[in-house]
């Protein structure tokens, strides 16, 4: 049973992939989780696979949803790429990392697409 705060979540992936399909961008996977964490969604944009951060707010007290992915959240991020990447016989292919915000402060969901958002991060 998911709690109020994880339903808003998922509601803002299910919001974020239809907006990339509409986009032009091919969904390939979900929610992929490693032991290193989590992309929300691996998706493909032409001939680049990306990685899309999916960042949800309902309000913008603590700021907009585009400024709370620390370095630290990058580099989890992009240790799990390298592994989808690795376990799928991938590592040759251009790929980058997206995010996309969801903003329901005023009562209408805005998505937008930041192309690029961060470079890989890791120690």
């Amino acid at each position: 049973m998911l709690n109020l705060r994880q339903k808003f979540g998922k509601f803002g992936e299910d919001l974020a992939a239809r907006y990339l399909k509409k986009m032009g961008y091919k969904v390939l996977c979900r929610n992929y989780r490693t032991r290193f964490g989590e992309i929300d969604i691996i998706a493909k944009d032409a001939d680049t696979i990306v990685f899309v951060e999916v960042k949800s707010r309902r309000t913008l007290t603590f700021g907009h949803p585009k400024y709370s992915i620390t370095h630290k959240k990058q580099e989890r991020i992009s240790k799990t790429a390298l592994y989808y990447l690795k376990e799928n016989g991938k590592s040759n292919c251009r790929a980058r990392f997206d995010v996309v915000t969801v903003n329901s402060a005023d009562k209408k969901s805005d998505v937008e697409i930041i192309k690029n958002a961060f470079e890989l991060a890791y120690k």
